[in-house]
Parts: C-alpha cells; structure tokens; sequence
C-alpha cells in the first residue's frame, strides 16, 4: 500500500482529499489541529503545525505504520485580511508560522520518508504569482514566500528524484471562504485609516468570491497531480480573470486603478 501524508486533513478540501484517497486504496497520515477517530486505512495525529517538537515526536509513531510515503499533500494555512501599516504584530508571526513555517517543518523533518519517485504537493494561491491586492497583501506576501520556496525546493529535490508542485487555487467553497469574508467584515469595523476604501473594496472582495469552487474538485486535482508521472512545477484552479487582466498591465497603472476604484 501507497501512503500519503496530508496537513489539514479535516478542513473542507483535507477532508474530501482523505475520502478520495482511501476510495483510491491509498494509505492516509492525516495530521490536523482538530481530528476525527481513525477509520480503516486513516490514520489521523493530533499536532500543530507551527511548533517544531510536537511534528518531531510523531514521526516515530508514523513509522510503526510505514517507513515511505508516495506524497506529502499541504493543505493547512490560514487566512487573513488586514492593513500592513495596522495589523497586530502577533498576527503577522501568527501567518507567517503557520503558511510558510509549517510546511517547512513538515518537509524538513519527513524528508527521510520521501524516495525516488515520492512526490510533495503544496497548496499556494491564485495570488501567489501575482501584484498583492490592498488589504489582502499579508496573505498574498505568505503565499508568495511559500511558492517561491516550493520552486528552491523542487530546484534541490529534484537531485534526490522527489518531485515539488504547487497547486495555485482561486476561491474554494470552504470554512476558509466564510472566515475571508468574516475578516474583511471586521476590518471594515476596525479600521481607522481606509473606511471608505475598505467598502469599496468588500463589494470587489465579494463579487471575485462568489466564483469559487468545491473542495471536492480540488481534492480530485490534488490526487491526479500527485498520480502523474512526472507533474510541472504550478498548476492553477479557478483564477480570476480579472485579477489576471489586471496583471498584465505595467505597475503604475495599477497602481492608478487602484486608486480610483478604493478611493
């Protein structure tokens, strides 16, 4: 039997990963903050992801289930939505610890489960290879360090036959999806500095959210990227087209859109 790791394997799209995964005869290590009783062929462990002992102290208990793993799937990470000049500084450790740290850790210390052929899949963002948006900008700053670590590490993995792929989602009908709304919702409240700007901004925020898609569809994404042969480095699930037609343009352009829609 295969096995493969998942981080965050009881959010939306972990969950509906597991469920494909075992359908596929695969073996699971689901680890999570908050997890579920061990089904057949499910093996879940109870760890936060940002505290590097407590991933360290379980890899023991992992190798009395397999010694390899065929894949490590990332899904967990956080979001949040703030202004750079007004964010709490716990908050920017606080993402920075659980969307880049996180899944260094895991790769850092599971890398001896990995083999020729094993495969590392990490979920980055839409955002992640394009100009950051206001107020989303901490979140896009995390997404875009993760993705650019995922291509230093494809860079020295590939040496030892291990593949590293990125899968750049756009909005997913999830918790996450609620917890993006809920957050530009308080930073509305709470700002002191962009009150209008950031109501502008919602009615875009939720005019781009309302295009998402269903974790289910991800999940099969993941499991067919992880399948594949030899898989590219970034794969990309429902991007926006605005956001892309906005891209192209040169910088102070837009910059100066920007300006005259949040203004």
């Amino acid at each position: 039997m295969k096995y493969v790791l998942v981080t965050g394997a009881y959010g939306g799209i972990g969950q509906e990963t597991v469920k494909l995964l075992k359908q596929k005869g695969y073996g699971v290590i689901a680890l999570d903050r908050n997890i579920k009783e061990k089904e057949e062929n499910v093996y879940p462990f109870k760890v936060d992801l940002t505290n590097e002992d407590e991933i360290k102290a379980i890899k023991n208990e992992i190798k009395k289930i397999t010694p390899e793993l065929y894949a490590i799937i990332h899904y967990a990470g956080i979001y949040m939505l703030d202004s750079l000049f007004e964010m709490p500084s716990n908050d920017f450790d606080k993402i920075f610890k659980i969307n880049v740290y996180g899944v260094y850790y895991v790769n850092k210390h599971f890398q001896e489960f990995l083999h020729k052929g094993s495969k590392i899949l990490i979920t980055t963002s839409e955002l992640a290879p394009l100009d950051p948006l206001p107020f989303t900008g901490i979140y896009a700053i995390t997404k875009s360090a993760l993705d650019k670590y995922a291509y230093s590490l494809r860079m020295e993995a590939q040496l030892l036959g291990i593949s590293v792929s990125v899968l750049r989602a756009g909005a997913i009908k999830t918790n996450m999806l609620n917890v993006s709304t809920e957050a530009l919702n308080v930073f509305c409240q709470k700002t002191k500095l962009y009150n209008c700007n950031a109501k502008k901004f919602k009615e875009i925020v939720d005019n781009v959210e309302a295009k998402s898609v269903s974790p289910t569809k991800i999940a099969k994404k993941s499991v067919k990227i992880i399948e594949k042969n030899n898989p590219r480095f970034a794969y990309s699930i429902n991007r926006n087209f605005l956001l892309k037609l906005l891209n192209v343009l040169p910088k102070r352009i837009q910059l100066f859109i920007i300006r005259r829609i949040l203004k």
